[in-house]
């Protein structure tokens, strides 16, 4: 198995490359920005991507996935709750300071429960809205980690405030759908370092 996450962009979006060695497949999770030098280490590691999976359509998360798409071919997954996001990309670019990337409806749609990923390292869509409507977490029961977004961050969650954010909500899909997976699944957030559902659980003030 190859695994790697890494920052992006001017929000530093954790961007995670999980691949097959003995097939050299791959998916990649939130390519949001610097798509040069994800290629270029796709190329590197010689592998054929097969999945872009967007956990949100926040442009730090899903700004790079069409250039990607264009480069690769590869399909881009996101839940539909979320199209509302893209249609406002050129004020999501406002908030931020940066050019509007050029996006478009996805693929295939993440939907709660799906199966998607790698013959060999699966993983089951959790449908989390709060942080958005469409906000999704990847949990791969194999390897013990959920790839949580920006649902979830060690001792924190993801902000509310803006379109399509709801606390409520939020604070039901941590509640409901992460922390009821095992102790030791490790978690990779949306942003910042990972931790895992058991710490979270004990120590992250906004669940207590």
């Amino acid at each position: 198995m190859i695994l790697e996450t890494f920052p992006v962009g001017p929000l530093q979006c954790n961007c995670t490359i999980l691949a097959d060695e003995a097939t050299r497949e791959a998916i990649i999770i939130d390519p949001g920005d610097e798509i040069s030098r994800i290629h270029r280490r796709l190329t590197a590691l010689g592998l054929t991507l097969k999945q872009i999976l967007i956990t949100h359509a926040h442009i730090d998360h899903i700004g790079g996935a069409l250039k990607l798409k264009s480069l690769t071919g590869a399909p881009i997954f996101l839940n539909e709750a979320d199209l509302p996001l893209l249609k406002i990309m050129s004020e999501q670019a406002a908030w931020v300071g940066v050019p509007t990337p050029e996006t478009a409806p996805p693929d295939e749609p993440l939907t709660d429960g799906r199966r998607v990923g790698l013959d060999n390292y699966p993983a089951q869509v959790i449908h989390t809205p709060g942080h958005t409507q469409g906000s999704i977490c990847l949990h791969f029961a194999p390897l013990n980690m959920v790839l949580a977004g920006d649902t979830l961050f060690a001792g924190s969650i993801g902000r509310t405030d803006l379109p399509g954010g709801d606390s409520n909500q939020i604070l039901d899909s941590i509640q409901t759908r992460l922390l009821t997976l095992p102790d030791e699944t490790k978690v990779v957030p949306g942003h910042g370092p990972a931790t895992t559902i058991a710490y979270e659980r004990k120590a992250n003030p906004f669940l207590q």
